[in-house]
Parts: structure tokens; C-alpha cells; sequence
């Protein structure tokens, strides 16, 4: 209990003798009543927005990007398509690969494997993009046997066969 007393007594003695007191409002003394950390500034961050500098490059005005242009199409004329598709699905075609009937891919006599043609349906207008990855027809006078889904995007399923225009991707 005394180290008690004694150490209250030391906190009272480093206390600020002419200080006013936390409850002492300064009306009675006439003392300047601003709270003590009011009186003080305190120092704050300043904030500096760095403007980007922009380089000669950047500022000259250039035109704006060319459309790409289109890819170099050779006409091969018009035939007949027909399809194939669950018979032949997962079976290896000519290049080796599996044929998928659900992939955009089409058997043809001569092109080489890899060739992309454009196939338009003329009586729909519907076109669609088939990579050549096997052989045939070998039927009738058909041009070009499409995977199911690609005579699906041109509307041939329900026919079965129909006139088409083919167009050859030059690269």
C-alpha cells in the first residue's frame, strides 16, 4: 500500500504545476479554454499527384488500325454436298485424325488435307468455314461429304444433299 501512495505522490509531482486541470474549463481564470492539441499543429501529408509525362512518340497522331483484311479466297465453282456423321464418328479418316461429327470438317477428292473452304448454302445464304481432313465422296456426283454439324450451320440436314459454292483459303 505505502509503494502505492509513493508512486501516485511521483506521478503528482511531474504533473505540470500551472497547467489547468482536465475538469477546469478556464472560465474562472480567464485562461484560453482551446484544448491543448488544438494548439499545436500537426503536421499532415501532402498529397502530389504526379502527372504521366507523355513521350513525342505518343503524342503524334496516327491513323487508326486497318480492318484486317480479308483472306484471299480462289472460287472452285459449285456442287453437291452431302454429310456424314454417326456412322463415321470416332473413325480415322484419310489424314489419320478421328472424324468428329460435331467438328467443322469436310472430306474432299483432290485439296490437301489442312485446306479451309468456305461452304454457302445459295438457297439459305448460309456460309460455313470446314477444314478438308479426309477423302471422298465417292458417290454420285457429290463434291465435297461435310461433317454433320457443318451441314447443320448451312441447313442441309433435312434435305441431306444440296448445291453448294465453294471458296478455297489462299494462304
Amino acid at each position: 500500500m505505502r509503494a502505492l501512495a509513493g508512486l501516485g505522490a511521483a506521478l503528482m509531482l511531474t504533473a505540470p504545476a500551472g497547467g489547468p486541470a482536465l475538469a477546469d474549463t478556464g472560465a474562472a481564470t480567464g485562461k484560453d479554454t482551446t484544448p491543448l492539441a488544438a494548439q499545436y499543429t500537426v503536421p499532415t501529408a501532402t498529397m502530389i499527384r504526379i502527372a504521366p509525362t507523355v513521350s513525342a512518340v505518343e503524342t503524334i497522331a496516327l491513323d487508326p488500325p486497318a480492318a484486317p483484311e480479308e483472306p484471299a479466297m480462289r472460287s472452285l465453282g459449285n456442287g453437291i454436298a452431302s454429310y456424314y456423321g454417326r456412322r463415321f464418328h470416332g473413325r480415322p479418316t484419310a489424314s489419320g485424325e478421328r472424324f468428329d461429327m460435331n467438328g467443322l470438317t469436310a472430306a474432299h477428292r483432290t485439296l490437301p488435307f489442312g485446306s479451309k473452304v468456305r461452304v454457302t448454302n445459295p438457297r439459305t445464304g448460309k456460309s460455313v468455314v470446314v477444314r478438308i481432313n479426309d477423302r471422298g465422296p465417292f458417290s454420285g456426283k457429290r463434291t465435297i461429304d461435310l461433317s454433320r454439324a457443318a451441314a447443320e450451320e448451312i441447313g442441309l440436314i433435312r434435305a441431306g444433299h444440296g448445291r453448294v459454292e465453294l471458296e478455297l483459303f489462299e494462304e
